[in-house]
């Protein structure tokens, strides 16, 4: 039996669990519901054999590839990834209900693409689940105001944008970008073009077998979209990295220019995106070591996750 795709793992529970948590949250506040949360995320690490072995084979791969012992998995630091998932949740619930300032962000940006984000035409942000991607939303509605477009795989994103209403992010939606189809691109073609940027994860492929390639990540070959850099080449725009990592209790948004433009000739594409996408994926190793317990994919990342005889 084939394993079930992680956004199959997650499209069932996540909209009623973002409902509660934003309910929960503001009638009981951070402070009362940090206990529920950590016992929930103990549950899941005590319950969830698998989750478990992803986190110990991430954490073996990241030391074998660095060369950095004391960064071998045991079962402290296996729990202590679960725990920090845990903390990056309740700060998400702090961000939707606008508890996360500006001030409370250290911007590493050298190359100034924060000062870019008013610009006459959009450009292209791509992030991981490595940190807390959600701080995406304080620069949209604490900073420059800019309208901030999170291209998503769930079928759900009409519901969140409702719920994204309620609790007031209001320069923030969600667009589901299952296919790459002529109205999709077409619609993100006049959003960039209306000075809106997007926002893709690059380490996550989609459901249904979108588009991907296997690269060198880690040591080991692993499946990433293709995504990303199909819509930088196809819209003609930017494409920049994001990172929100938390070092030291203090969130450090990085913001890096990345592709000035991804171009390909008839015949070539396929081998160019491969070339972006595997450096994307040393770029991503590179981050990991700065936190390495924050990576949040709690999945078989190193599996063929679309092949149904894997």
């Amino acid at each position: 039996m084939s394993a079930e795709h992680w956004a199959g793992q997650q499209e069932r529970g996540s909209f009623l669990l973002m409902k509660f948590t934003a309910l929960a949250v503001r009638r009981l506040g951070r402070r009362a519901l940090a206990p529920l949360l950590y016992l929930i995320v103990l549950y899941f690490f005590l319950f969830g054999a698998k989750a478990r072995r992803s986190i110990w084979t991430y954490q073996r791969h990241l030391a074998a590839w660095s060369g950095r012992d004391p960064l071998q998995p045991t079962w402290r630091s296996v729990f202590r990834q679960f725990m920090a998932f845990a903390d990056a949740l309740l700060d998400k619930l702090d961000i939707w209900h606008g508890q996360l300032r500006l001030a409370d962000i250290s911007l590493v940006d050298p190359h100034d693409l924060r000062g870019q984000l008013r610009g006459p035409r959009g450009q292209l942000l791509v992030g991981a689940h490595l940190g807390n991607l959600e701080v995406c939303r304080a620069l949209a509605e604490l900073g420059e105001r800019v309208r901030m477009n999170v291209l998503v795989h769930t079928k759900h994103a009409e519901r969140f944008n409702r719920l994204l209403g309620e609790v007031g992010a209001s320069h923030l939606r969600l667009i589901q970008v299952s296919e790459l189809d002529p109205a999709i691109m077409l619609q993100l073609s006049e959003r960039l073009e209306r000075g809106e940027w997007l926002a893709i994860a690059g380490d996550r492929v989609p459901l249904h077998g979108g588009r991907n390639v296997t690269v060198d990540f880690l040591g080991r070959p692993a499946a990433f979209p293709q995504g990303p850099w199909l819509l930088a080449g196809l819209l003609g725009c930017p494409l920049n990295l994001l990172s929100c990592l938390k070092i030291d209790g203090r969130y450090r948004v990085i913001l890096e220019p990345f592709a000035e433009r991804v171009q390909w000739k008839r015949g070539e594409r396929d081998a160019v995106i491969r070339a972006w996408v595997q450096r994307y994926a040393e770029r991503l190793g590179q981050r990991c070591l700065e936190a390495p317990e924050q990576w949040f994919n709690f999945y078989p990342f190193w599996n063929a996750h679309d092949d149904p005889s894997a």
